[in-house]
């Protein structure tokens, strides 16, 4: 049990703590699922950039899933090896695409026609060639929130089948690309094994295509998106996911490669808040807290739902709340009529399933300070990232004020 008011007391609020023992379990169930193939687990790093975090993953074995040249250097940083990076993402930059191949990472995930020229020309300039995946959009529905949905030919992600294959032929003929993996990503948050499944057949078929015409690839790159329990939805397990990859995947010898974020962090993470006042306007109750969406985006930008605990013993009954933090936005709060016993300033709440896209996605609107991030492993705690002071805020503007 992690003592929540401890570390409130000790590293102040609001904060977010992760349970590195927990990353550890889901990692290797994941890494176990896959057992008997060759696979890398690549760990998304958007999910939680902490290079804390990544660090962890890293000493158990992990590559990473990188969509910009900072998540890639924060990799290196880790200790995450060049031959375990990947770089995905639709909008690279010459720079970037240029820092990846000298850097000489696994592969870059291709999104499109345009940037397979752009990855071709910089790759001839350097006077080398770059090894390259093209990350194909099967056109299946992963019944996800539409958000987070990316295998539909609505979305900005990824080629279709017939331009992915255009595409591998002309990569096979250059002199200054290697195709070496194929790409695939439904979405984010998947419950349904069905729509995994199809996509895998799908891009599993076209490999077997490829290979008749003497094209052959070694990485099969399912991407990641495996669901989370967040409140009552019935999750897929790890061994029942790999299996409905490994089964489209008859006689062909290529290494699994997975992109898990959410399902290592999420539910490893917390938020823990303070309450500052209770407020009624009319009939209707708010819990002001001090964090803000700032801090948490996901249920402002969402509607996304959080378990909710608070930190208080209490007989007396429930009632429905606006759970809403300090921020100038309507739009800024963590729940809507949620129910909670009364509460007091000074009062704990822990808002769980907070370790994927809670930090990174946080900002410093309102000029707020982003919130200390800690660690707890083997029951003790250490801080991962400091609270950011209002000079951290100003820094790269005092330089440019006039007199």
């Amino acid at each position: 049990m992690i003592d929540f008011k401890a570390l409130a007391k000790e590293y102040g609020t609001p904060l977010y703590v992760y349970d590195f023992d927990y990353m550890s379990e889901q990692y290797t169930k994941l890494k176990e699922a896959f057992r008997g193939r060759k696979s890398i687990i690549a760990y998304a790093v958007k999910a939680n950039s902490n290079l804390s975090v990544i660090k962890h993953f890293a000493k158990m074995g992990s590559g990473a899933d990188c969509v910009s040249i900072g998540e890639v250097r924060r990799a290196f940083m880790a200790g995450i090896p060049a031959y375990k990076i990947i770089f995905s993402g639709v909008g690279k930059s010459d720079d970037e695409i240029r820092e990846a191949i000298e850097r000489d990472i696994l592969y870059i995930n291709v999104e499109s026609d345009a940037e397979l020229q752009r990855v071709e020309a910089i790759a001839k300039e350097l006077g080398t060639q770059a090894r390259i995946s093209i990350r194909v959009n099967p056109n299946i529905d992963p019944q996800t929130h539409p958000y987070i949905s990316t295998g539909l030919h609505d979305n900005k992600f990824g080629v279709d089948l017939s331009t992915a294959k255009r595409m591998y032929i002309q990569a096979n003929n250059s002199e200054n690309l290697d195709p070496v993996g194929i790409h695939f990503h439904i979405g984010s948050q998947l419950t349904q094994l069905q729509p995994i499944r199809e996509a895998a057949e799908i891009v599993a078929d076209l490999i077997r295509s490829l290979q008749a015409i003497d094209i052959e690839l070694k990485f099969f790159d399912v991407g990641g998106g495996l669901g989370i329990k967040y409140d009552d939805e019935v999750t897929i397990e790890p061994y029942d996911y790999a299996q409905a990859i490994l089964g489209t995947l008859t006689g062909l010898d290529m290494t699994i490669l997975c992109e898990p974020g959410r399902f290592l962090t999420a539910n490893a993470g917390y938020f823990v808040t303070k309450v500052l006042y209770e407020k009624q306007n009319g009939e209707k109750k708010f819990v002001v807290v001090d964090g803000a969406m700032n801090d948490l985006l996901r249920p402002s930008l969402y509607n996304a739902y959080h378990e909710i605990e608070p930190l208080v013993d209490s007989t007396e009954p429930k009632q429905e709340v606006d759970i809403v933090g300090p921020v100038c936005e309507s739009g800024d709060f963590f729940a809507k009529n949620y129910p909670l016993p009364p509460l007091q300033a000074g009062d704990l709440l822990v808002i769980k399933s907070a370790g994927a896209y809670g930090f990174g996605m946080g900002s410093n609107y309102n000029t707020r300070g982003r919130s200390a991030e800690v660690a707890v492993e083997k029951g003790k705690s250490r801080l991962i990232r400091r609270r950011e002071s209002f000079e951290d805020l100003i820094a790269l503007e005092t330089e440019f004020l006039e007199d």
